[in-house]
């Protein structure tokens, strides 16, 4: 975590520095919704329900496993979804691009193998997600779309809207940009359909969403699982997500000995050289980026997003109203 990133969360007062800097970013972002809402800029169907799953915050809060719980439920009920994402971080040479489980994440990001190495539906990557969710439609005839990260893309038109939100952080200090965490204001979680809350406490109106861990896999040997209780000598834990403390506390309170722990930027890709022929605990999207020169003590956690009932039932009478 950069120190303003740190600072976001502390209240620390030289943020108010930034205030002129934030008060620009409100006035591009209130001018273009506005674009919108009089009809100057215009937002696009294409032919399926869209549910847009994404945060009014930057790092991470726990989109990627939603998104991932959220298909195979929809499988589960008779839907043909499928996932359209920006592929952040990856430079596909055309678009659409359609992701494979052994897809170079430089080519269509992290986020994007990781989630499709958990699903049977297709998934494609557009910085145009008006472009690739019509793609899913018209080629893969999906039923149902599901947009990774695209609540400020407002091209795409949108039936249902997921907010994700980190239990923990939540809003941080509450102020756009620079000055704080958020990509619009707080008035955003008004507008939307739902509000899932990863982890701490569910206000009244929001719906909690838990993560589950899964056994340890060996990123050289991915047939060799272990507890997470099987380690027997301190590890070197290493992360480059949006919130890595969430993933050292989650070792911690598992009672993990860490004798070491490495923070790298969201989405930093990883090379030979970067991570010691040693026992070393990462994240699945870590992982996904490190499996071509894997050391055989390098082992990643899945996690699985947990949902109650009450949030899927609601859902499911929304795109049945539909």
């Amino acid at each position: 975590m950069t120190a303003l990133e740190k600072a976001w969360y502390r209240g620390s007062l030289w943020l108010w520095l930034l205030a002129p800097l934030a008060l620009i970013f409100y006035l591009l972002s209130a001018l273009r919704r506005l674009c919108y809402r009089l009809g100057l800029k215009t937002t696009h169907k294409v032919g399926a329900p869209v549910i847009v799953v994404g945060n009014i915050t930057v790092g991470g809060s726990g989109k990627t496993p939603l998104v991932i719980r959220l298909c195979q439920w929809l499988k589960q009920q008779g839907y043909h979804p499928g996932v359209v994402s920006r592929g952040y971080g990856g430079k596909a040479p055309t678009y659409p691009y359609t992701v494979i489980a052994d897809s170079d994440p430089g080519v269509v990001g992290d986020e994007p193998v990781l989630m499709r190495q958990h699903l049977g539906c297709p998934l494609v990557v557009d910085p145009d997600r008006v472009r690739g969710a019509a793609h899913l439609v018209n080629t893969h005839h999906c039923n149902v779309i599901l947009c990774d990260d695209g609540l400020q893309h407002y091209r795409l038109h949108r039936d249902v809207e997921i907010l994700v939100m980190d239990g923990e952080r939540r809003l941080g200090n509450g102020k756009l940009l620079p000055m704080g965490p958020l990509r619009e204001g707080p008035w955003r979680i008004d507008e939307v359909d739902f509000v899932v809350v990863n982890g701490g406490i569910a206000n009244p109106g929001e719906h909690l969403m838990s993560l589950e861990i899964g056994q340890l896999v060996n990123l050289k040997y991915p047939s060799k699982t272990q507890p997470l209780s099987a380690l027997k000598k301190p590890a070197m834990a290493l992360a480059g997500i949006g919130n890595p403390e969430r993933f050292f506390n989650l070792l911690k309170h598992r009672q993990v000995k860490l004798k070491e722990t490495r923070v790298y930027a969201d989405h930093y890709a990883f090379k030979a050289g970067d991570i010691p022929d040693d026992l070393v605990l990462m994240t699945e999207k870590d992982a996904v980026k490190c499996r071509r020169f894997a050391g055989s003590q390098w082992w990643y956690l899945p996690v699985s997003a947990k949902l109650t009932e009450q949030f899927k039932q609601q859902l499911l009478e929304k795109l049945h109203g539909l």
